[in-house]
């Protein structure tokens, strides 16, 4: 059974939907010089006052990343949700992993797989992602709406990573987000779990299979024991003051 960030059963499709979900999944996707130092940027998407607030923390991993040879990689991330019934903060976790690969790659997969689980409610979203990844935060707002602009194209050369570069812009022009960067290894607690769960993925090349209920909490309470530095965990975002990125 597959759950969505609510709880609810997510239902397979019958073999006579299967075709039409493939057919609508087709259609999202084909519809679809950096800063010093960014905090967090902007994509305009028209908004719905009805769209739940979701905050995203996602890393990536590859051990090796630039070596000769097969270097194994992860993505993992960390979503929040408020539970409108309750009013209670929900944690969901997920993780993905490659054989051969290389750090770049596992940044666009963590954001792929981040927004593929919430295309897949077919619920309204507005989005904060929160990542270390410049390359992620100042791709997704500068150099995407860009090369798109030029018909994927740029004058230095070709776009490396185009494809996934294609199925990130795709799946994220569904949904108003905001990116935001945090400093990498900096004791900030959720950036420092998503960067757990993606060298751990690396490392044992494992995959969540979808989104699972966070093991979050024990992680932080295991590492309050000693003395590693670490912040408070970071405040869920205000939904009245969401802007989404322009």
């Amino acid at each position: 059974m597959t759950l969505d960030l609510f709880g609810e059963e997510i239902q397979s499709p019958t073999s006579d939907a299967t075709g039409s979900a493939r057919s609508a999944r087709s259609a999202r996707s084909a519809r679809s010089a950096p800063s010093a130092e960014p905090d967090s940027r902007e994509c305009v998407k028209p908004s719905s006052e009805n769209a739940a607030l979701v905050a995203i923390y996602a890393d990536e991993s590859c051990l090796g990343n630039g070596r000769e040879g097969s270097n194994p990689g992860g993505a993992g991330g960390l979503i929040e949700l408020v539970d409108a019934a309750g009013g209670q903060l929900v944690r969901w976790d997920y993780w993905i992993s490659e054989p051969a690969t290389t750090n770049n790659r596992m940044a666009l997969r963590s954001v792929i797989e981040a927004f593929g689980e919430l295309s897949r409610m077919n619920r309204p979203f507005r989005v904060v992602f929160t990542s270390d990844s410049k390359y992620i935060v100042e791709g997704m707002t500068l150099w995407v709406p860009d090369w798109r602009a030029r018909d994927w194209r740029r004058k230095s050369g070709p776009i490396k990573n185009l494809a996934l570069w294609k199925e990130a812009e795709a799946v994220t022009s569904q949904f108003e987000r905001k990116w935001k960067w945090v400093r990498g290894h900096d004791g900030q607690p959720q950036n420092e779990y998503a960067d757990h769960l993606a060298t751990r993925a690396a490392a044992d090349q494992s995959n969540s299979g979808g989104i699972i209920p966070s093991a979050f909490d024990d992680w932080m309470a295991a590492r309050r024991t000693g003395r590693n530095g670490f912040r408070e965990t970071a405040p869920f975002p205000e939904p009245l003051t969401f802007k989404p990125s322009p």
